[in-house]
């Protein structure tokens, strides 16, 4: 089994290894809590799960005044471009909340599954009113992958099992968003995906078209040689940050010295590589 250590000494080498940038040098994540993230380029702005309704004890909550200002549209919060909602669980999905948030902001657009986006439809008087700002995936287990593109963002979506395959949640369509900001940064966020290459070793094409500068996993896949290859190996990972993390931090989390999100509002910088063009 691989060390800790020996995946670090791998992610320092990432991080001094020589890289040249576009006109925007970086893209900034804000953690939100559990895996409630905001990744903003210049002025292109993302949440992933950013509403639920429960941590069910275990997990971090969205503090008031964080809320608050999302509704607000307060900054960094302001002028958010899109909504990712990874699963329809209650520590990442709130129908209600996402609703509510529609009509606050009238130009965002959700991506989501088919499941919570009938959660949508059933508080919408007007069924027709959010039909082209919720985009619905009804992926299957070992189904394609799907790629949209809406203004300067590109998504890919793939079904990855959720975690506790094949014994439990089999059902939950748990998806896997690759995001590309204007030909910029590319983020992956993988909701509660489950820690076996079975589910990724399918796709070696979708993840070779294009490599990930952050990628977001379930803290589990940090302490796990198979989750390490398939961030490093398979998704491309450039930079990993921990999400998913308990209240109270695991201890061989806390010394093994990986890079995760436990406060709400700590933030993190993320290198946008140069576009190259042809001469």
């Amino acid at each position: 089994m691989k060390s800790w250590k020996s995946l670090l000494v791998g992610m320092f080498a990432l991080a001094i290894a020589p890289m040249s940038y576009s006109h925007e040098t970086h893209a900034d994540a804000t953690y939100i809590a559990n895996e409630g993230i905001l990744v903003a380029q210049g002025d292109l702005k993302i949440l992933f799960d950013p509403f639920f309704t429960t941590g069910f004890g275990t997990y971090t909550e969205v503090p008031k005044t964080m809320l608050d200002d999302i509704n607000a549209q307060n900054p960094p919060f302001d002028s958010v471009d899109a909504i990712f909602v990874s699963h329809v669980h209650g520590d990442h999905f709130d129908a209600e909340a996402v609703f509510s948030y529609l009509n606050i902001n009238q130009s965002v657009t959700v991506f989501l599954p088919e499941k919570g986006a009938q959660q949508l439809k059933k508080l919408a008087k007007d069924k027709e009113t959010y039909k082209d700002r919720v985009i619905a995936f009804n992926l299957t287990e070992g189904g394609k992958p799907k790629t949209i593109k809406i203004g300067d963002i590109t998504v890919d979506a793939v079904r990855i099992p959720h975690s506790g395959w094949p014994e439990t949640r089999r059902d939950i369509n748990n998806i896997l968003f690759r995001v590309t900001l204007a030909n910029g940064v590319t983020v992956a966020h993988m909701g509660d995906a489950d820690v076996n290459d079975v589910h990724f070793a399918p796709y070696e094409s979708h993840w070779e078209k294009t490599s990930v500068d952050h990628a977001f996993p379930p803290y589990w896949y940090l302490g796990s040689e198979v989750g390490q290859d398939i961030l490093n190996k398979r998704i491309r990972a450039k930079a990993i940050t921990g999400v998913h993390v308990p209240t109270e931090v695991p201890e061989d989390l806390v010394e093994s010295g990986f890079d995760y999100f436990s406060k709400p509002g700590e933030t993190r910088i993320i290198a946008i590589p140069q576009v190259k063009t042809e001469d």
